[in-house]
């Protein structure tokens, strides 16, 4: 479901894993009111539906306004968080639900651009570690008609932007020397 920025590292540039992936990150997305998932997302089968017709532009801007800043989320049955050695979408595929603790997140920006109920389309910017579904579909229930993701594009990792990436089509189609022309270098991200 979700598209955009990917990075590659390859070779000595493996070992910068943790420092690329640690960094914020930046989205695009459409939260649909009024249609609950069990995965938090448009993925998920849907477990509520409820009128989401009366939710105003001004009470969706207001509930990005209040999500602002630090907090605490609770992650997902369903991501690749570990309990015991066993990611939690496994879990949950069995059906299983179990404690999760909250971790401190932060986002920075969280705009709305469209709403045309009962789509609301958005822009964010957040800490590593922050689900976008979960925002959603924090949103969706403290409006009181459900939500989920409905869309993601990641547009932006650190200072990598997806406005400057190679699509997978391009890439399949370079020569090695142009190819080796898109590499980013591991000193771009302070190593050596």
């Amino acid at each position: 479901m979700a598209t955009g920025l990917l990075i590659l590292l390859l070779g000595r540039g493996t070992k910068l894993s943790e420092r690329v992936m640690g960094t914020d990150k930046e989205y695009d997305g459409t939260l649909r009111l009024g249609i609950t998932t069990d995965s938090q997302d448009a993925d998920g089968q849907v477990v509520a539906e409820a009128d989401a017709s009366h939710i105003t532009r001004e009470q969706i801007e207001q509930e990005m306004s209040s999500r602002r800043g630090d907090q605490m989320q609770l992650p997902p049955m369903v991501s690749a968080i570990k309990k015991n050695g066993v990611p939690l979408y496994k879990l949950a595929r069995k059906g299983q639900e179990v404690e999760r603790r909250e971790r401190l997140i932060h986002v920075y920006r969280f705009d709305l651009h469209t709403y045309t109920p009962p789509d609301a389309t958005f822009s964010l910017k957040c800490t590593k570690g922050t689900y976008v579904r979960t925002l959603c579909h924090d949103i969706g229930t403290s409006l009181g008609c459900g939500g989920h993701l409905a869309a993601l594009r990641r547009t932006a990792i650190g200072n990598l932007h997806v406005d400057h990436a190679t699509t997978l089509d391009q890439l399949l189609n370079l020569s090695l020397e142009e190819l080796g022309e898109k590499v980013v270098p591991v000193y771009a991200f302070g190593a050596e």
